[in-house]
């Protein structure tokens, strides 16, 4: 009987080729994120006080979310979909009404950008893989980061997994640093606090986020 030939490895060329500037593919306009937050706040009847109870966040960072002051980073996006008995989604990307999404790499895929705390600085900047399925709970994103010396640390309900596609990424876990280069990968819990950025320049990775 003649042997099997052995199984080919997955094909990343189809990641290889995501390295274009995030901005040139940008199709909606990064206020609606602030929008976003502030629809479903008023949706659960909830004032800024309120929400500010349920998340602890303040008050003031809050305005300044829904007022774009600040773009909200992903843990905060999960924190504030969980507040508000929302998907994830539904915050980062929009509101989706398929069942299935399919994405190709030469169409357009809505832009947003995550600052520091004080909205003083750009930390990243990601664009959707699959905005278009409805309830989702799961976000696929391509996400260019830069470097943070502020080193914001994130916590959050939750799952990741990043899988680096160019640049070099600095990763912090709980008390524990690691280097990652292109083709690297790691899967953690998002409960355990967390730092992810470009250890110098800038990096691309593709982040899938459990957010429920």
């Amino acid at each position: 009987m003649p042997e099997k030939s052995p199984k080919p490895p997955i094909n990343v060329d189809y990641f290889e080729d995501l390295t274009g500037d995030i901005s040139q593919t940008c199709a909606e306009p990064v206020e609606s994120v602030g929008e976003r937050i502030s629809t479903l706040r008023r949706e659960k009847g909830l004032s800024l006080a309120e929400l500010s109870k349920l998340t602890g966040f303040e008050v003031s960072f809050l305005e300044d979310l829904e007022n774009n002051k600040v773009q909200p980073q992903l843990g905060t996006s999960i924190k504030l979909s969980k507040a508000l008995d929302s998907a994830f989604g539904r915050i980062v990307s929009g509101v989706g009404n398929r069942l299935y999404s399919i994405t190709r790499k030469s169409e357009e895929i809505p832009v947003s950008r995550s600052t520091s705390k004080k909205g003083a600085q750009e930390i990243y900047s990601y664009m959707s893989l699959a905005p278009d399925v409805k309830g989702r709970h799961m976000e696929a994103l391509i996400v260019d980061l830069k470097e943070n010396p502020d080193e914001d640390m994130s916590v959050h309900e939750g799952e990741e997994f990043i899988y680096v596609l160019d640049g070099t990424v600095a990763l912090k876990i709980g008390a524990d640093d690691f280097v990652l280069e292109s083709g690297d990968s790691v899967y953690y819990l998002s409960t355990t606090p967390h730092l992810i950025a470009a250890k110098t320049g800038t990096a691309r990775i593709i982040a899938v986020l459990y957010g429920k």
